[in-house]
């Protein structure tokens, strides 16, 4: 066998076991994102009754402003592409939670808005997280720590 092939078995063979329980040990990412699903999976079920999931309660949060923002700084809020937060807006359009309109400025952009039955879908979410969101943190040593931890990371 010659050495080329030698090699490029070697570097296709799995890593170790024991590496693989450190990743799963050690892994930061993987921590975010198994927690991440958890909290998701709970908040789902908090705001059920409220015809919302955190997702969308999280998008009409943001919403929630004075004037109509712009698309782009809602994405960049919120940590998501354009294409992703379009896919996430069509549902709570077609259930008349929020209106897209042109930018009367740059018609190029798109201005994000509340609907008076976003506003009540919002307003009857809300004591519903707030409930289940200080219970959460009641169980949390350093909930404000963790947020700095977060944030430093995102």
């Amino acid at each position: 066998m010659s050495k080329a092939v030698a090699q490029s078995l070697k570097l296709s063979q799995a890593p170790s076991h024991a590496a693989t329980l450190a990743v799963r040990d050690t892994c930061l990412c993987l921590r975010a994102q198994r927690a991440a699903r958890a909290l998701a999976r709970r908040f789902d079920g908090v705001l059920r009754p409220a015809g919302l999931t955190n997702g969308q309660f999280s998008l009409l949060m943001a919403l929630n402003r004075p004037a109509p923002p712009a698309m782009a700084a809602v994405a960049a809020l919120l940590a998501m592409d354009r294409t992703t937060l379009t896919a996430a807006l069509k549902p709570l359009q077609r259930r008349g939670l929020v209106a897209v309109a042109a930018d009367p400025v740059d018609r190029r952009s798109r201005r994000l808005a509340l609907t008076a039955a976003g506003a009540a879908a919002l307003a009857a979410a809300l004591p519903l997280w707030q409930a289940a969101h200080g219970t959460l943190e009641a169980g949390l040593a350093d909930p404000d720590g963790l947020r700095a931890a977060l944030a430093a990371l995102a």
